[in-house]
């Protein structure tokens, strides 16, 4: 009697996300990992030597904010309910 119950949950199951929420949460991958690329390099190879190209306006306003933003794709991914009657 166990096993049939078991079986028959295991066939009602479904997945949390759907295709949607999926394409959202890979469009917040792709800008996180973009702002992480855009805020790599910027230092020396010798040390004594100081490389002003560290504190450039790509490293310390745009890749924090592409992340952030990419979190917020995140988080609406998450909450996104594509099941939503109109």
């Amino acid at each position: 009697m166990g096993e049939k119950k078991r079986k028959e949950a295991a066939k009602n199951t479904a997945f949390i996300f759907e295709k949607k929420n999926y394409k959202f949460m890979l469009i917040g991958v792709a800008f996180i990992a973009l702002g992480f690329i855009l805020m790599a390099g910027g230092g020396s190879d010798d040390p004594a030597v100081f490389n002003p190209e560290i504190y450039s306006w790509r490293r310390i306003r745009l890749a924090p904010a592409l992340i952030l933003i990419g979190f917020g794709f995140q988080v609406y991914a998450i909450l996104l309910n594509p099941n939503k009657q109109k």
